[in-house]
Parts: structure tokens; C-alpha cells; sequence
């Protein structure tokens, strides 16, 4: 099928479409200029000390909280991303009231940014950080300006309100994205090689009419959805007519 032709078809399923969700994955916010982490210059092919799943591991976090701000401050922080057209252009769905969730593993609160105010985050948020012994909040430019450990008023150590290896996701998270997705007509899976779990398992939930991949390479699902485009995530989204 012609590019034109599956945009054509894109814009016939989403013109039909009375609930749509979308997934989304690292693919979604490299447009951003966010780094993911499988890619051939993703954060996995970078060299540090210890590898990025090790360092970003609960077990790490607690034994090594200092090497793990060191690495958290310089690469899962990016104050300076914007939203990019993807996001720019489901929070253009949501208020018209086509799309109804998103559901996002990435951590980088640009979907929020956008507009977008229906938003399941899997992975958690580094804007939100929260003192382990009184759980004061704090937000992500008091991480980035502090030093060593950042620590509360009381003394005790800030944590990311992130998902680290090793920790299980949010439950009344899990819920909403779940309940979303298998309530919902269609189904848009973007910027995710669906290969990380349990996120990616979410998507077994789907019971709708139309499920719609953009991706860059090909992934498990391919053969299973209504229409497939290894395209960039924003370049594809910009072009739908709301």
C-alpha cells in the first residue's frame, strides 16, 4: 500500500473512531530530543561504570543513591524538551473528544506539557519526587539544582516518583490503563518495540475494532494490526485532520 494510501486509511479510521487510546512508548519523545534506550545511540549503548539497568534498579537506588543521582541528573532529566507534534496533536484529539486516554511509559511529562490532561504514566514522572520518610513532594528542579543525595527539610532521602527495575507499576495505574484500553474502538500503539513488561502485555487487553501501529521497526505486533506504519511517531500524527 502507498504512503498516501495508509494515510488516507489512518484518517478513515480515526474519522470513524468514537474512543480512541493511545500507547506510547521512548519512540514518542525522541522527536523531543529525548534519548530512548534501545536505540543504536540510546542510553544502553552509552558506557558508565555500571550498565543503565543496573543503575537504574532499586536495589542500586538504595545502596548507591549517590552514583544513582549522578547518572539520573545527567540523563533522565531533560528540563529543555518540548512537545514535539505528537503530543501536540493527541492533546488536539482529547479536547476534541476523540481520544480519551493516553497511555505512556515514558517519564518525561511532555504529554502534560502538551495539553493532554487524561494521561496514564506506567513508568511514573521525574517531575514528581517524594521524601521516603515524610513523602513531601518535590519537583524536578529542586533534583536537578540540589547535590549528592538530595534529602527533605526532615532530613529524609527524595526519591523519583519513577518506576525503577525491581519495583512493580502503580496498581490504581495499572487499572485506569487497563480499563482504557479494553473499553476503547481503537487502539494506537506508537514509539514502543513492545518488548518491555508488563507494559507491553497491555495491549492483549484490546477488544476494539481497529488497532494501529507507528513505529520506526517492526515489532511482535505488526501482523496482528489493522494498519501498520514504520514512520516517525510526530510526522505521522501531524498529518491527521481533526
Amino acid at each position: 500500500m502507498k504512503a498516501v494510501d495508509i494515510m488516507s486509511e489512518l484518517q478513515k479510521i480515526i474519522d470513524e473512531s468514537k474512543n480512541i487510546v493511545f500507547f506510547g512508548g521512548a519512540g514518542v519523545s525522541t522527536e523531543s530530543g529525548i534519548p530512548d534506550f534501545r536505540s543504536v545511540d540510546g542510553l544502553y549503548n552509552q558506557k558508565y561504570d555500571y550498565p543503565p539497568e543496573q543503575i537504574l534498579s532499586h536495589t542500586f537506588f538504595m545502596h548507591h543513591t549517590d552514583e544513582f543521582y549522578r547518572f539520573y541528573r545527567d540523563k533522565m532529566i531533560c528540563m529543555s524538551a518540548k512537545p514535539n507534534k505528537a503530543h501536540l496533536k493527541l492533546a488536539e484529539l482529547e479536547q476534541k473528544g476523540i481520544l480519551k486516554a493516553v497511555v505512556t511509559q515514558n517519564i518525561d511529562g511532555l504529554h502534560q506539557l502538551a495539553g493532554s490532561k487524561n494521561v496514564y504514566e506506567l513508568h511514573g514522572s521525574v517531575h514528581r519526587n517524594y521524601c521516603m520518610k515524610c513523602h513531601k513532594a518535590y519537583d524536578a528542579k529542586f533534583i536537578l539544582e540540589s547535590s549528592g543525595v538530595p534529602r527533605c527539610s526532615c532530613g529524609g532521602v527524595i526519591k523519583p516518583d519513577v518506576v525503577l527495575y525491581e519495583e512493580g507499576l502503580d496498581s490504581d495505574t495499572v487499572n485506569g490503563a487497563v480499563s482504557a484500553i479494553a473499553s476503547c474502538d481503537t487502539l494506537i500503539i506508537a514509539g514502543t518495540s513492545l518488548t518491555v513488561y508488563p507494559a507491553a502485555g497491555f495491549v492483549n487487553y484490546f477488544r476494539g475494532r481497529n488497532l494501529v501501529l507507528i513505529n520506526r521497526d517492526k515489532t511482535p505486533m505488526d501482523s496482528s494490526c489493522t494498519l501498520v506504519l514504520h514512520e516517525k511517531v510526530g510526522e505521522v500524527l501531524d498529518k491527521i485532520k481533526v
